[in-house]
């Protein structure tokens, strides 16, 4: 398999709406892990907008760095984990998992960062 590179640049402020909107819950059951959803809550409860954009925007470059992936991907199985050292990394099952298989994927690598109302990450696949 060939390097492949995908990026992605989320608004924080859309995610931040999306999770004030009426269809809160299904929007987070869509896009987000119950795994994903409990790293980015706070001691408060409350539920960080920038970790949640930041945890989108490596969905959407996952995408662009699997080949073929496209709309035959359902966001919530490429997920973000946070481990205790800070590090992030991705977990893929379904058919992300599959495409990332049949591309002959042997290391993922992810990163993410949030400033100024937007969050951004960067996945690179060898």
């Amino acid at each position: 398999m060939a390097l492949r590179i995908g990026i992605d640049l989320v608004s924080v402020a859309s995610v931040a709406e999306s999770l004030r909107g009426a269809h809160r819950e299904h929007y987070l059951e869509r896009v987000y892990t119950e795994r994903e959803v409990a790293d980015c809550r706070g001691p408060s409860g409350r539920v960080a907008p920038e970790g949640l954009a930041a945890r989108f925007a490596a969905k959407e470059a996952a995408i662009k760095a699997l080949p073929g992936a496209g709309e035959e991907v359902r966001l919530t199985t490429i997920e973000v984990c946070s481990e205790p050292s800070g590090e992030v990394r991705l977990e893929l099952s379904g058919r992300a998992a599959e495409l990332a298989d049949e591309a002959g994927a042997k290391e993922i690598a992810l990163s993410l960062t949030h400033e100024s109302g937007f969050a951004a990450a960067t996945v690179v696949i060898t």
